[in-house]
């Protein structure tokens, strides 16, 4: 058992959490929720020991392993993937190591009877305890195992991690991560750059061979089919339930309902003793009762309501430019990279005013498409054609990492507003939730939320009639999320939505382009009728 006891984190005067207190069990795969920079990075932080806390402290029995994987990796290109996955084992070879060289030691020297000898008996049987206690793993096996499972091939083993992106990076580390069998498993946002089928193999891994579990995401299917504990960071304070995301929606409502009424009795007894004092406060007969009631009130402990997170964000996009018709054309396109056919002679004909998604596994083309509709790639054989008066908005996966990170969030949005907006740059990013002292922080002390909600303004501030969204969610919590859908919903342009987030595409694409096999398939229905269309559960269950 891992225990969290009584921390505390202040920055700069401000309190981010006071006395959290809870225990981690054996089996325990638990949700860490709150809304945007309410702290749950940090509280993973603290149980990982990367960061220290203000007060409290971390305990875990002898010998326990956590590992933390973060949302934004700080990774060396300096080996190949199978090299970089293989360093999970070398606390273990490290081991052997020091037993072989100490094991040497003692055959060359001859001061048996020395406190010295007896220290290197002593720390050789140490270690060898340690080391032969470990059951025998052929690392080689376990390696290839976990990589194939995290959508690697074979082909990729060999290749440097400089070649790879962010997300496959992500992978690495995840790979790394899994193969040290921790005790406790901290994952921030371990989603946000997996393909459908890589979840899928997550979730089994984490429901049948993991251990305890702490994980921040805001994919909503990921967290209810892994969980069974939700915590919630909120106003300082944390509250615990034994129950999976969805079931803990209920009871945090049933939750502030019984605490909203506690308030009102409260508030109106103090409204009925105030008038009691006001109306006697100089009447002899009723000095006692008007002191009492005085000292009652004073010592009266207020019923707090815990926050609902109401801050207005009230997403509007400006009004679209008219496009022509038809602003994208696409005629038997084809493209590859060397010998590696990403798609061939794929076609498709979008209209002003659609809304529709691109789904699909990681690599068969979904980004390379867009990349060829922004124009930037070249592509073998067929056509592409950008339609009248067409203006193209583009939010790309890694758009809250173009940010200048030495800016404020005032002076990001201040150097590229024009004409009237400029008056209205406070307002725009209160409706963001930055307001007050959020204005002037840094970018580069944001949390990845808050980044992305920053990157979304600068993309509000153009007026376009395309918008291209490649992976949007990632980083938004779950309310910020529903206001962005609802504002996409209202968008009066043409939407291309690359996401394998279903919650969010559902209700609001109208058509859906499959990439898979080298092709690009149009399918007429929304993202439910796909599903269906497909006989699947969820987007995860594509090309499995």
């Amino acid at each position: 058992m891992i225990t969290v006891d009584a921390l505390s984190v202040q920055f700069g005067g401000t309190t981010l959490f006071s006395d959290v207190s809870f225990s981690i069990n054996e089996t325990d795969k638990i949700a860490l929720m709150g809304k945007n920079g309410a702290g749950k990075s940090t509280l993973l932080k603290i149980i990982a020991g990367v960061n220290k806390p203000s007060t409290g402290a971390i305990s875990a029995p002898k010998g326990t392993v956590i590992a933390y994987l973060p949302q934004h990796l700080l990774t060396e290109d300096n080996a190949t993937v199978f090299e970089e996955t293989s360093k999970a084992f070398s606390g273990i070879f490290k081991m052997k190591g020091e037993i072989d060289a100490l094991n040497e030691e003692l055959t060359v020297r001859t001061d048996y009877e020395s406190e010295e000898y007896y220290k290197i008996i002593e720390r050789v049987s140490e270690l060898s305890e340690k080391f032969y206690s470990i059951e025998e793993i052929n690392y080689e096996a376990e390696v290839e195992k976990v990589l194939i499972g995290m959508g690697f091939s074979r082909a990729d083993f060999t290749r440097p991690t400089s070649e790879f992106s962010g997300g496959w990076r992500m992978r690495i580390e995840l790979a790394k991560i899994l193969l040290q069998k921790p005790d406790l498993i901290l994952l921030d946002e371990p989603t946000n750059h997996m393909d459908i089928e890589s979840i899928q193999w997550l979730e089994d891994f984490l429901l049948n061979s993991a251990k305890a579990v702490i994980v921040i995401s805001h994919d909503r299917a990921f967290v209810d089919n892994i969980t069974n504990r939700t915590i919630e960071v909120t106003m300082g304070r944390i509250y615990d339930y034994k129950a999976k995301y969805s079931h803990y929606l209920e009871l945090r409502k049933d939750r502030r309902a019984q605490q909203q009424k506690a308030y009102d009795e409260q508030q109106k007894m103090i409204a009925e003793n105030m008038e009691f004092i006001e109306r006697f406060k100089g009447t002899y007969s009723k000095t006692l009762q008007v002191q009492s009631r005085v000292k009652m009130l004073e010592k009266l402990e207020i019923v707090e309501v815990d926050e609902v997170d109401t801050s207005a964000l009230r997403l509007k996009f400006p009004p679209s430019p008219r496009s022509g018709q038809y602003p994208v054309v696409v005629n038997e396109l084809s493209k590859a990279y060397g010998d590696h056919v990403v798609f061939k002679d794929a076609s498709m004909v979008i209209e002003r005013g659609q809304k529709l998604a691109f789904v699909g596994k990681n690599g068969e083309g979904k980004s390379t498409m867009i990349k060829a509709i922004m124009g930037e790639l070249e592509y073998e054989g067929g056509s592409l054609e950008i339609g009248h008066n067409v203006q193209i908005g583009y939010f790309a996966q890694n758009q809250a990492s173009l940010l200048d990170e030495n800016l404020t969030v005032f002076e990001t949005i201040d150097r590229i507003a024009e004409g009237d907006i400029r008056t209205q740059i406070k307002n725009l990013l209160g409706a963001f939730m930055f307001s007050g002292d959020d204005t002037t922080k840094k970018v580069k002390v944001l949390s990845g939320g808050e980044k992305t909600r920053l990157a979304m303004i600068k993309l509000l501030l153009q007026p376009v009639n395309v918008l291209i969204l490649d992976e949007p969610t990632n980083h938004l919590d779950m309310r910020t999320k529903d206001i962005i859908k609802d504002a996409l919903k209202a968008f009066d342009g043409t939407l291309i939505l690359v996401s394998h987030d279903r919650d969010f595409l559902d209700g609001l694409v109208t058509k859906v382009f499959e990439f898979g096999n080298k092709r690009v398939k149009e399918h007429f229905e929304d993202i439910k009728g796909f599903l269906e269309l497909k006989k699947m559960e969820n987007l995860r269950e594509i090309e499995k």
